[in-house]
């Protein structure tokens, strides 16, 4: 499992080692699944590339690794996908419980990197907020319903901020199909 925060700023490579790009960015399907990650190619240009999530060969901790670098197509935004910050983003949207509370920004993504699912999302209320009562992730069963100004997902167990939490942590990679 991987966030957004991880991501970003790590090195794409392909298999003869060269350097591709840097993730600036992940494509978010309507479905609430990671499609894309959008990384910044190097250069004075600094063009944009889309690598699917199917393309990617192995994910390090501090490098992407793709079989070919004809796996990348050039970025276009597309009207049907949002992004964490550039095209219709996502990132300080205002995350709504399906029975209205407003739980909070949102702040990250934590996705299965081999599907691209999204199972969790990390929610902020601001800088003193988080450093008095922690961020709060909340886990979810459901694709959002992504709106423009707030996203609603439907919630299962938050933690974080709050002694009596419902989870300590979020699965490992593997487990996440047994986490109830």
């Amino acid at each position: 499992m991987r966030t957004f925060s991880l991501l970003k700023g790590m090195p794409a490579v392909d298999h003869t080692g060269e350097q591709l790009g840097i993730v600036c960015d992940l494509c978010i399907a309507e479905d609430g699944s990671v499609t894309d990650f959008l990384l910044q190619a190097p250069g004075l240009l600094g063009k944009k590339y889309r690598l699917s999530v199917r393309n990617v060969a192995a994910f390090g901790k501090q490098h992407i690794l793709l079989h070919d670098k004809n796996d990348l197509a050039r970025y276009r935004e597309q009207e049907s996908e949002h992004t964490m910050t550039h095209s219709q983003p996502l990132a300080k949207k205002y995350a709504i419980s399906q029975h209205g509370e407003q739980l909070g920004l949102l702040d990250d993504v934590y996705f299965l990197e081999e599907t691209g699912t999204i199972v969790g999302y990390e929610l902020t209320d601001g800088f003193f907020s988080d450093i008095s009562q922690g961020k709060r992730v909340i886990r979810t069963p459901h694709p959002p319903r992504i709106g423009k100004d707030a996203i609603i997902v439907s919630v299962n167990k938050l933690r974080g901020g709050e002694a009596h939490d419902e989870v300590s942590e979020l699965p490992e990679q593997g487990s996440w199909e047994n986490w109830n």
